[in-house]
């Protein structure tokens, strides 16, 4: 029982620290794919993990808190650190909730949560304290909500679906997926 409890610890733990080093690495060498409206976030790969082990969902959480804390300095404020980390724990919730509802053996339901919960979470967040100066546009909400999860569909369509074909194989080999 102790082990079960340290390695979700563990692999929360890790998954918070790649999630935070992959988004802040990507900033810095390519400023603002990881953190605008427009963004291919690499990390967001890593939700995939919510799938197969409860543990992403507060690494996750932590990771987004972490990365997102770094583009406080980039001028995008405390209110992206705040939503964009409830978009990320809702999310993971969310593929853990639907990890069983496949096609093919792929959690498609599941891997589209991350653009659903970004798209209109960080889509008001941009529009209400970014655009509108604390006034809310529908218009301008659609579009950036829909320009934040186009970047998330994409990298859980290219770099997501690949990933779980790989866990669906190796995962509990590789000791992601708890028992």
């Amino acid at each position: 029982m102790k082990d079960k409890r340290i390695r979700y610890i563990v692999q929360g733990a890790v998954i918070a620290a790649l999630y935070a080093a992959l988004t802040i690495g990507q900033n810095m060498l390519l400023p603002g794919t990881a953190s605008m409206a427009v963004q291919f976030r690499v990390a967001e790969v890593l939700t995939v993990l919510a799938i197969y082990t409860p543990a992403a969902i507060p690494g996750l959480t932590v990771g987004c808190i972490i990365a997102n804390i770094s583009s406080v300095t980039a001028g995008l404020g405390f209110y992206d650190m705040v939503f964009g980390s409830i978009a990320s724990l809702l999310a993971a919730l969310a593929m853990y909730g639907l990890r069983n509802v496949r096609i093919k053996n792929i959690p498609f339901l599941a891997l589209l949560m991350p653009a659903v919960f970004n798209g209109v979470i960080v889509g008001f967040e941009i529009d209400f304290f970014f655009i509108g100066n604390l006034h809310f546009n529908f218009v301008d909400f659609l579009v950036q909500g829909g320009l934040v999860a186009l970047g998330e569909l994409a990298v859980l369509m290219i770099l997501g679906i690949p990933f779980c074909v790989l866990l669906n194989k190796k995962g509990k080999q590789m000791g992601i997926v708890l028992d």
